[in-house]
């Protein structure tokens, strides 16, 4: 009997700790900007950066990340690597996957020499898009 006691205490310490650290972050951009490849597969140069109030979700529960802008992306992540920092930036890259099965890299980029400023690429075989972001306060789950 003290033994299962000891099991079932165990067995909840494993299961709470392993959910407590799935989470779900929420960010909202200020603006973002696109590069895209010509037809000789050459980059070309950075659009002009908009003004754009998007929520993006990082949802470590469903593996995911979602970008409710007005065509709602939804980014499965395949694989969290490892995170990498150096003297100007701290990077967290996820590598996903869309819809269609495609492969690509989704980075969280933190520049430290900017105040901390975050960035958010989403680097397509074809394209890249990056947003700056800041961390989004949902006013209704303070």
């Amino acid at each position: 009997m003290r033994s299962q006691k000891i099991f079932l205490f165990l067995y909840f310490v494993v299961v709470c700790s392993s959910a407590s650290q799935a989470q779900v972050y929420k960010f909202l951009t200020t603006g973002f900007s696109v590069m895209e490849r010509n037809e000789r597969g050459d980059w070309g140069k950075w659009s002009d950066l908009k003004e754009a109030s998007i929520v993006i979700t990082l949802d470590t529960n469903k593996n995911r990340i979602v970008v409710y802008s007005q065509e709602i992306q939804l980014y499965n992540i395949v694989k969290y690597q490892p995170e990498e920092e150096n003297e100007t930036d701290i990077i967290n890259s996820f590598s996903c996957s869309d819809d269609d099965g495609h492969p690509f890299t989704i980075s969280i980029i933190t520049r430290k020499n900017q105040g901390n400023r975050k960035q958010l690429y989403v680097n397509q075989k074809d394209f890249i898009v990056v947003y700056n972001i800041v961390n989004h306060v949902d006013k209704n789950h303070q």
